[in-house]
């Protein structure tokens, strides 16, 4: 029910401009795959309990042994998956995320693309957790989805002239890289940690680059953006630095959690998959190059014109966030994997 009724809220907050059609539309978008992919959830959770006999992780773990791995089972498992899947904005249900990044308010964009994906990854997670990897085959797919997301994410960012399509196109590919961490849960010990150490870098990157988006007044287009190092150099710095991380170039929050990820991810059995996400992260910093390369190197046309102190402070505090944990990120691995986060 929670991972069901994460979204109603987002249907909302995605055509919060009502006289805006872009706004509109997204939210129309968002709502219609919604509402198919819930449905698909719906069926596929109902297969899993009925076959499975309970409703709670501990007594679906403690039934598993003794089921063997049926049709319908599968099935179930199969169909949760890609329901999970359009909370996480991963393949085959993404299409509402760059449509969102685009055309939702900037705070309302932000949001949408971290904290349901947080949700979704650990339910996710959770749930592959309670199916044994000699038994049953559901961390294969997850592999595959995994490649897929992070693939069709980068190629349709690669030529994006708006920085927020281009955000959500982004937002699809980290999904990809997230649900490797999926993949290995229970061939890895490192799996849970590496994920939300991933996460916290995603989120933190992200939520920066939107601040920065927030505070230039929704300027959204490659031009808008030239000549922003020289008119607003802390801004720009923030930028780079957010868009930096989302590749994963050390020092910053970016780089530690995709570190975790690919040696949680070797470390499970799935080195192909590491280096699938290897030659993603270099195909990535492409297009985010493509949005640094007018801050830096190109002439402004017109006096950048921003919001007031709020957005300042929200830009200030997102790049000490981004900075800090990447700074931190041993320390905060070695808590983590420490840490007994859940019965």
């Amino acid at each position: 029910m929670g991972v069901l009724l994460s979204s109603v809220t987002g249907y909302t907050l995605a055509a919060y401009h009502r006289d805006w059609p872009l706004s509109v539309e997204s939210g129309m978008k968002y709502f219609l795959v919604g509402a198919f992919a819930n449905a698909i959830l719906v069926v596929g959770v109902t297969l899993v309990f009925g076959m499975a006999g309970a409703t709670g992780y501990g007594e679906i773990a403690a039934n598993l042994p003794d089921l063997a791995p049926s049709p319908l089972l599968l099935l179930g498992l199969a169909l949760v998956v890609i329901g999970v899947a359009f909370k996480l904005g991963a393949v085959p249900a993404h299409t509402w995320v760059p449509d969102i990044a685009e055309g939702a308010p900037a705070p309302a964009a932000a949001f949408l693309t971290v904290v349901p994906k947080i949700g979704a990854a650990i339910a996710l997670f959770r749930l592959v957790e309670l199916f044994p990897p000699e038994a049953f085959t559901i961390r294969p797919l997850i592999a595959i989805l995994a490649v897929a997301t992070m693939t069709l994410g980068n190629l349709a960012a690669l030529w994006q002239d708006d920085m927020r399509r281009m955000l959500g196109w982004s937002s699809v590919s980290q999904s990809g890289y997230a649900l490797m961490a999926v993949a290995v849960v229970g061939l890895s010990d490192s799996a849970l940690s590496a994920l939300l150490i991933f996460l916290v870098g995603y989120a933190l990157s992200n939520l920066a680059a939107f601040a920065v988006i927030a505070h230039l007044r929704g300027r959204t287009t490659r031009e808008d953006y030239k000549g922003l190092a020289s008119a607003r150099p802390f801004v720009a710095i923030t930028l780079i630095v957010a868009l930096l991380s989302l590749v994963g170039i050390p020092p910053l929050a970016g780089f530690f959690g995709k570190l975790t990820l690919f040696l949680a991810t070797i470390d499970g059995g799935y080195a192909w998959l590491a280096v699938v996400a290897l030659a993603n992260t270099v195909i990535s910093l492409f297009y985010y190059l493509r949005f640094v390369a007018p801050v830096c190197f190109a002439a402004g046309d017109a006096p950048i014109a921003v919001l007031g102190r709020w957005t300042v402070i929200a830009v200030a505090v997102s790049a000490a966030g981004v900075i800090g944990f990447g700074l931190a990120g041993e320390i905060i691995f070695a808590a983590v994997t420490q840490a007994q986060l859940y019965q």
